[in-house]
């Protein structure tokens, strides 16, 4: 039997206006209600009609739920793994209960198709799979170039340029600066590489998790070229030939930047929050443990890759060359970029095509994930014949230290899969068009960026995807945009369309179902909820100050321009100084003996 959200409670069915819904493998049907008897429909089990190709009409009964329920999901996993910790339990729980509401309220029926259904079919998407394979081989490369030396080099050297806690979290968020097309490289590179320097310098997980969550995200949301922007990209410029307008998608991405006021501010507050040395809420409590007493993960903490053998079984009598970390981890950045241009490569441009529209051409059809394992295992290919060439390891050991660092990635790949089973249960009970239902009537001109931005941040963090949210908002807030503001060459659609991109990224940032939020405390050797806890707070004050400086304001400025951003930025930051300054509180001196120049 089809399963159908039925639309109770807030529907203005009738026989003249019946409710178009989808099928649950996506098939459109319509509910069609006889005149007095709108709940009876639907509510329970109620009648559909199906018109045919010939004419003919289909009739059968489909299941429907009040919706509310659509919200039950994913809200459950977000509080259990709050509460309890237990990540795996809380997601788990979050897909069974969204199953369970599918399939007639039968936990039984719900717990089996969760495993068949929705795990089984998550693994076998390749997109996944490739990240999955993608994971496992990063976590292999870091553990041939941690047991040949490599990572010990780079330490040796990154501490002759930052040998105190400030400049080392500044090197990490630079780095993230540095790797800005794609988010997934970004938060797997920099969290891998910069973490066995930042142990060294008592920097807590929490604190190294959070400088890599949000140089991620928000650097490829507003780099010039990246997978986010071409995806962002690729939805608007299908609106706009929808609604007729002749206009470069790409240009308008670009006005836009300055009007991302989140993503700016988060990457700001970053640099600004090392440079100060102050913290506040939870991460203040976690910085000042790993100070005093040099531990850098919380008493209990789960991280989601254990290091703990590699830690055991660092080289002894091995010379510690920072190029043999380096030159893989180059190898894995310019690979991934070749791979996404062999991907994305068409067999032939269109004609008179410039530079630009041949590499957004590329980059909208390439496939990063692809491009991303390639790098993978052909860096790890060139690790192991560099540690072979130098007699550095033999084939067995540097076999062994893959399979070392592969296996510490493997708590972390069941809760993506699971991250990701739970946001097909969130596509297919209807939560984000839940979302969208509710708050769509409360947009008005003056509040369009705002509530955009609020939304956005909304289904975000009840999805756990960015780019989910960014598919169901473009279609929506674009043409809706258009019509409030008449074109799209204007301040306040760059500042709307802007605030969606921004909104995805903010609830990303406090989702602790996201993916990227996995990914980065996973490459920090984080736990999971301990990354959340302690980054929510800084999220909450930065969209917070991005909405009551940012995307509040210039809905309200009869003429808005570029120097009104400039000024709105002036006071963003300047109340995120003093956020930090009398809020946030000083953090300890570390003991002159827990760092000294030996151990660096």
């Amino acid at each position: 039997m089809p399963f159908e959200l039925g639309w109770s409670g807030f529907s203005n069915a009738s026989p003249e206006n019946p409710i178009l819904v989808h099928g649950f493998a996506g098939e459109a049907i319509q509910i069609v209600v006889p005149e007095g008897s709108t709940e009876a429909i639907l509510r329970g089990h109620s009648p559909i009609t199906h018109p045919l190709d010939d004419g003919s009409v289909y009739r059968e009964e489909v299941s429907s739920i009040p919706a509310w329920l659509s919200i039950l999901p994913p809200l459950l996993a977000i509080v259990l793994a709050l509460l309890t910790k237990e990540m795996l339990i809380s997601l788990f729980a979050g897909i069974w209960v969204g199953v369970t509401i599918m399939v007639s309220y039968n936990p039984i029926n719900g717990f089996l198709k969760s495993l068949d259904g929705y795990v089984i079919n998550t693994i076998a998407d390749p997109g996944h799979a490739t990240i999955l394979l993608f994971t496992f081989g990063f976590g292999g490369l870091i553990g041939i170039v941690q047991k040949n030396g490599g990572l010990a080099g780079i330490v040796s050297i990154a501490a002759r340029f930052a040998r105190t806690r400030v400049r080392g979290q500044v090197a990490t968020a630079s780095m993230g600066l540095f790797i800005f097309f794609d988010d997934y490289a970004n938060s797997l590179l920099v969290g891998n590489t910069m973490r066995p320097f930042t142990d060294k310098l008592r920097v807590s997980r929490e604190k190294l998790s959070y400088i890599v969550d949000s140089t991620a995200a928000p650097v490829a949301s507003i780099g010039i070229i990246s997978t986010w922007i071409v995806f962002a990209m690729s939805l608007l410029d299908g609106q706009l030939r929808v609604l007729g307008i002749d206009t470069n998608a790409y240009l308008i991405f670009l006005l836009s930047i300055p009007f991302s006021y989140y993503a700016v501010l988060a990457i700001i507050f970053v640099f600004m929050n090392a440079l100060m040395g102050r913290e506040f809420g939870p991460m203040y409590d976690a910085e000042k443990r790993a100070i005093t007493t040099g531990e850098i993960l919380r008493p209990g903490a789960k991280p989601l890759s254990d290091d703990s053998m590699l830690r055991n079984a660092l080289p002894e009598n091995i010379p510690h060359r920072w190029y043999n970390a380096v030159i893989p981890v180059l190898i894995v950045i310019i690979m991934t970029m070749v791979g996404m241009v062999i991907t994305g490569m068409p067999d032939e441009f269109p004609a008179g095509s410039s530079l630009l529209q041949k590499i957004l051409l590329i980059m909208d059809n390439t496939d990063s994930t692809k491009a991303l394992l390639w790098a993978a295992y052909i860096a790890t290919v060139v690790a192991i014949v560099m540690a072979l060439g130098q007699k550095l390891l033999s084939l067995k050991a540097a076999l062994e230290s893959w399979f070392e660092g592969a296996r510490t990635m493997f708590l972390a790949t069941i809760i993506l899969v699971l991250a990701w089973s739970l946001g097909s249960v969130c596509v297919d009970i209807h939560t984000a068009d839940f979302i969208v239902h509710y708050t769509r009537d409360l947009i008005s001109p003056g509040l369009l960026p705002a509530l955009t931005f609020i939304i956005a941040a909304l289904i975000s963090f009840a999805t756990g995807t960015s780019y989910g949210t960014m598919s169901i908002l473009i279609p929506l807030i674009v043409p809706l945009s258009i019509q409030l503001t008449g074109d799209v060459h204007n301040v306040m659609f760059w500042a709307t369309f802007s605030a969606i991109i921004s909104g995805a990224t903010f609830g990303d940032h406090c989702s602790p179902i996201s993916d990227t939020t996995i990914l980065s405390s996973l490459a920090s050797g984080a736990d999971n909820v301990d990354h959340v806890q302690t980054q929510l707070p800084y999220a909450l004050v930065v969209g917070g100050v991005a909405v009551l400086f940012g995307f509040l304001p210039i809905g309200f400025i009869s003429s808005p321009s570029y120097l009104t951003g400039i000024i709105f930025y002036a006071m963003s930051i300047g109340t995120l100084y003093l956020i930090l300054r009398f809020y946030g509180k000083t953090l300890p001196g570390v003991p002159q003996e827990a760092v000294g120049a030996q151990d660096l």
